[in-house]
């Protein structure tokens, strides 16, 4: 399929859509947007007073229901198409976290037979407010539009379907994962948290018992504003409820480890903002992950 091509006769007709860019790196974009991202939404129609104590208004930080899709240049035209959805944290965007921890390289690096969507959550804000992701089924009607987008530019064939679905985040957004698990109305395979366990422990608990099969990892650090002290709760409910997890540090880690799909805490002496990438972590989680292998 020649993308180049289709965007050039897209641009001609339809200059206001969105098309796919080619990118260096070996990977093409996809911008879109759809009214089923976290905003606009009611709970921020007034603006908020942020974490930062700085009062954001819904201009800029509150208005944007972008979407980015990332596609493999190996991507199979399958029947079924996977999805791996990524939640930013605070100060940052689509683009920004994009850039920032090398997201879509890292991907692409994992040869991942996937698609990765970014869906735009409080834009440069202190904010973990997961918006309209927390209303029953609207996860599920934004899987519909990036599918709905994949076959337009035949990414994917015409009656293709959602498959696995994994759901990553740094920091914030665990909110919006949370919101997504308890409401999304969709299934989801697997669970990637960096440094982002703040709260929410009875809807991840309530998950990752659902089925044996579920993937849930969390790497930590000291420094994320009380995720450890989160992690060692979860890790205490777990032996409460004899529910094996794995708990190792950073230079322990494994492919094994994660390959064996089980729960997984990953200990980190690092900062915050660098446990992503430089090591490329997400690569490591994605190219190991057992929900992922399967389709290989």
């Amino acid at each position: 399929m020649n993308y180049k091509w289709i965007a050039g006769i897209v641009l001609l007709f339809f200059p206001a859509v969105a098309v796919l860019a080619q990118r260096d790196q070996g990977y093409q974009t996809l911008r879109m947007t759809s009214a089923f991202t976290s905003f606009p939404d009611t709970g921020r129609a007034k603006g908020w007073l942020d974490g930062d104590s700085i009062f954001r208004p819904v201009a800029g930080h509150y208005d944007d229901s972008s979407v980015l899709l990332v596609i493999p240049p190996r991507l199979k035209r399958d029947r079924k198409a996977d999805l791996i959805f990524w939640f930013h944290g605070w100060h940052n965007n689509i683009d920004t976290a994009l850039q920032f921890y090398g997201l879509a390289r890292q991907f692409a690096a994992a040869n991942c037979d996937a698609v990765l969507v970014l869906a735009e959550a409080a834009r440069d804000a202190a904010d973990s407010y997961g918006g309209k992701l927390k209303q029953k089924g609207d996860f599920r009607r934004l899987v519909g539009d990036v599918m709905d987008e994949l076959k337009q530019y035949g990414i994917v064939p015409g009656d293709a379907v959602a498959g696995r679905v994994v759901l990553g985040c740094h920091s914030g957004g665990y909110s919006a994962v949370a919101d997504i698990l308890a409401n999304g109305q969709v299934p989801v395979d697997e669970v990637l948290l960096f440094d982002a366990l703040y709260g929410r422990l009875p809807v991840f608990m309530d998950w990752i018992r659902q089925d044996r099969r579920h993937h849930f990892v969390h790497w930590y650090t000291d420094h994320g504003g009380g995720t450890d002290v989160v992690s060692d709760t979860l890790m205490q409910q777990l032996e409460a409820q004899h529910i094996d997890y794995v708990l190792t540090g950073e230079a322990l880690l494994n492919p094994a480890q994660i390959r064996a799909g089980k729960v997984l805490f990953v200990h980190s002496p690092r900062e915050h903002n660098v446990i992503i990438n430089n090591p490329d972590d997400f690569k490591l989680l994605l190219e190991n992950s057992s929900v992922l292998l399967s389709k290989r």
